[in-house]
C-alpha cells in the first residue's frame, strides 16, 4: 500500500481550505478598502460629557458610532478631538462589549480604537470575526482602512485557543 492515495485527499482538503482562507480575506480587503474613512461621523448614546479643555467627549450607554456604512456600538466611547478652527477627530476609543460592523461583516471585542490619522482600527480582547457563516477568532484584529489589509493574531485572546488564531471556512463544493 503506498501513500499516495491516502495523501491525495488530505492535500486536496487542506488547498481548498487554504483558498477559502485566501478567498475571504480577499474579499474582506476589498470590502473595507472601500470605506471612506472621511465621511462625516455620526453619534448617538445614553449620556454624552463634553470635556472641552481636555479636546474630548465622552458617551456612554448603548453608544452607537457611524460613519459611511461602518458602525460601531459600544457601552463607553471616548472621542478625541483637536479644535483649530474646526472639529477634527483624531481618536476614537471604544470598551464595554464592543461591535464593529460593515455589511455583512461583523467583528467583536473588548476593546477598540479607531485612530483617524493613522486609517487604523484596531480590536482586542476575545476578538470574533463573522462573514457569512465564516468565523475567525483571536486575541487582536488590526484593520488598515488605507490599503484595506486585516491581519488577526492570538496576542492575549482566549478566544485564539491558547494565544492561537482558530476558525471555520466554508469549502465550495
Amino acid at each position: 500500500m503506498t501513500l499516495k492515495p491516502l495523501l491525495r485527499p488530505a492535500i486536496a482538503g487542506f488547498a481548498l481550505t487554504a483558498a477559502a482562507l485566501l478567498g475571504w480575506q480577499h474579499l474582506a480587503a476589498q470590502a473595507i478598502a472601500g470605506h471612506n474613512s472621511n465621511a462625516p461621523v455620526d453619534y448617538a448614546a445614553d449620556r454624552i460629557e463634553l470635556q472641552d479643555r481636555q479636546n474630548r467627549v465622552i458617551l456612554s450607554g448603548n453608544v452607537q458610532i457611524k460613519q459611511a456604512d461602518l458602525n460601531i456600538n459600544a457601552a463607553r466611547v471616548t472621542v478625541a478631538y483637536t479644535d483649530q478652527g474646526s472639529l477634527q477627530i483624531q481618536r476614537i476609543d471604544a470598551t464595554g462589549g464592543v461591535v464593529v460592523t460593515r455589511g455583512n461583516e461583523r467583528a467583536s471585542g473588548s476593546v477598540a480604537v479607531y485612530d483617524f490619522n493613522r486609517r487604523i482600527i484596531t480590536m482586542s480582547g476575545n476578538v470574533r470575526i463573522n462573514r457569512a457563516g465564516d468565523t475567525l477568532n483571536g486575541g487582536r484584529l488590526v484593520i488598515d482602512l488605507r490599503s484595506g489589509l486585516s491581519s488577526v493574531d492570538g496576542s492575549g485572546g482566549s478566544a485564539g485557543k491558547g494565544g492561537r488564531v482558530s476558525g471555520t471556512f466554508s469549502v465550495p463544493d
